[in-house]
């Protein structure tokens, strides 16, 4: 399961992406549900410090028709204040489910039901059962993630994720279906996304088949439109976790992100210094870890890294690499500018079945990204557009 950190400024103290795990992975096989190494990262995000100030930006209660003056609270009505006196709802489609309702839905949260483990709780597949007239039922499977109720790390994540998911909705932002807080239980109910993590494509067992090269370039596509639209919302979103783990695929390969916890809702100025360092190890921003500032080209410079990842098939840091190879990045740097070096680092899986054009022009886009100062990077949209118009080329070439 991915691992976040959070540290102080300067001095990141960050974890890897751990293989897939027998729970989440070993039993995948021909026609399965493809679950990857986090199904949902989602269930594993850690952070000690939370950016958003609670008290303006959590106002809002979805699904049951709650008095404004009531805060989030479960049956006991004892709260978290989770949510503080507020507005009306703005999506009425989040539903507020019963803690009964989800046990039945995942047969009692049992074992071999689990999608994914983290530190702050698990990931289970469920199935939310309809009436159909006259006798029938439809079943639809959903992925029921269930807080860690010890954990009050993993509320604020719990938190963020009910705020930003009900009150938005994207093609490219995995959808909340509603959420649970009852008998001390915190659960979170998302679409079931068939595919996994893109994480899981790329490192997972090596009998998983390897993603074309028109797959990675959707993914790329959708992603890029994904993080363009948080950061061109009236109040700018940093999704501060980009990472091949946080991105999931659905039956069609569409791409979604998910994992909310660690983005920030803030003014996007100067003076915008965090105190603390959160992200995973690989794929944070260099200027971001160094000097504090967050800002929305840091989303773009883990966007790069993802890209560099697609391209070679290869983890953004590996200790088991030799030494000048385990980061990414630093090592296949100087391989993206030229087409003939390129060739040499492509992932081996693809069988030379890619056009060498595109996979140059998206690794030179890549560079970008990764321009050590943030100011040279260019932004979501732009780079949104770029992957657009290389594969409208794409198409048109055949």
């Amino acid at each position: 399961m991915g691992i976040c950190c959070s540290c102080s400024a300067h001095k990141p103290a960050t974890t890897q992406d751990q293989d897939p795990t027998p729970s989440t992975a070993d039993h995948v096989s021909a026609g399965s549900d493809d679950f990857g190494n986090s199904w949902f990262s989602i269930a594993s995000t850690s952070i000690t410090t939370w950016m958003s100030n609670p008290s303006s930006s959590f106002t809002t209660i979805w699904g049951k028709n709650v008095p404004e003056s009531s805060q989030f609270s479960d049956a006991t009505g004892s709260g978290d204040g989770i949510l503080a006196n507020g507005q009306n709802a703005t999506n009425s489609s989040v539903t507020v489910f019963t803690l009964a309702q989800l046990r039945a839905a995942t047969y009692n949260f049992r074992s071999d039901m689990v999608l994914g483990k983290g530190g702050f709780g698990d990931v289970y597949k469920g199935w939310l059962k309809e009436k159909l007239p006259p006798r029938g039922i439809k079943k639809t499977a959903v992925a029921v993630k269930k807080l860690d109720s010890s954990s009050m790390q993993g509320l604020k994540e719990w938190k963020a994720e009910v705020f930003f998911l009900g009150t938005h909705s994207h093609p490219n932002l995995v959808k909340l279906l509603g959420y649970c807080l009852e008998s001390g239980e915190r659960i979170l109910v998302y679409e079931f996304m068939k595919k996994g993590s893109l994480n899981y494509h790329l490192f997972g067992k090596r009998s998983v088949p390897p993603l074309s090269w028109d797959i990675r370039l959707k993914i790329a596509i959708n992603t890029a439109r994904g993080l363009a639209y948080l950061h061109t919302l009236e109040k700018p979103i940093i999704y501060r976790d980009f990472k091949s783990s946080n991105i999931l695929l659905d039956e069609f390969y569409n791409a979604k992100l998910s994992d909310f916890g660690l983005s920030f809702w803030g003014p996007l100025i100067d003076s915008n210094v965090t105190t603390r360092i959160a992200g995973s190890l690989g794929y944070m921003d260099p200027e971001y870890v160094a000097t504090g500032r967050l800002h929305v080209k840091s989303d773009v410079y883990g966007f790069g890294v993802v890209v560099v990842e697609m391209l070679t098939g290869l983890r953004a840091i590996d200790m088991k690499r030799p030494s000048g190879k385990q980061i990414l990045v630093d090592w296949v740097k100087p391989y993206l500018t030229n087409r003939r070096k390129l060739k040499k680092i492509m992932d081996s899986r693809l069988r030379g079945k890619y056009p060498p054009k595109e996979a140059s022009q998206i690794a030179h886009l890549a560079i970008k990204c990764l321009q050590q100062e943030s100011r040279f990077r260019p932004s979501m949209t732009e780079i949104a557009e770029t992957l657009e118009q290389i594969d409208a080329i794409h198409m048109r070439l055949g």
